[in-house]
């Protein structure tokens, strides 16, 4: 169990790290009320998760323990639903209503599209077409 444990930190600590950089980038080349930088963590960590457990599911990615190092470390230390969170309530008090709920409907269609792109690119990688 420690092992484990440490596993899933090891890959939380290098998300967490990406996410500061990809959304620091990101921050930097955008700019309005729209919170960009945290859906394009977001959104790539959907992506990243859907390549992930497509992998996993077809045996690809070696054992359990890598499974848990690139999902629930990387990818969960990557991406952030208490910011997404904290945003839309800043957004909201900020009577941004109309680019909170904009943000709350593009995260979850663009979240669940890219999860699916993830398990659709690997289905045709290991197909070969």
């Amino acid at each position: 169990m420690l092992r484990t444990l440490l596993i899933v930190a090891l890959g939380g600590g290098v998300g967490s790290a990406l996410r500061y950089a990809v959304s620091k980038f990101v921050q930097d080349s955008t700019n309005g009320a729209f919170p960009y930088h945290t859906f394009a963590v977001n959104i790539v960590g959907c992506l990243l998760i859907g390549l992930f457990y497509g992998l996993a599911a077809r045996g690809h990615l070696g054992n359990n323990t890598t499974t848990l190092l690139l999902t629930t470390g990387l990818c969960g230390g990557f991406t952030t639903f208490s910011t997404f969170c904290n945003e839309n309530i800043a957004l909201l008090r900020g009577d941004n209503a109309f680019v909170a709920l904009l943000y709350i409907a593009s995260s979850m269609f663009c979240g669940l599209l890219a999860v699916a792109l993830g398990y659709l690119i690997i289905d045709i990688i290991a197909s070969g077409r």
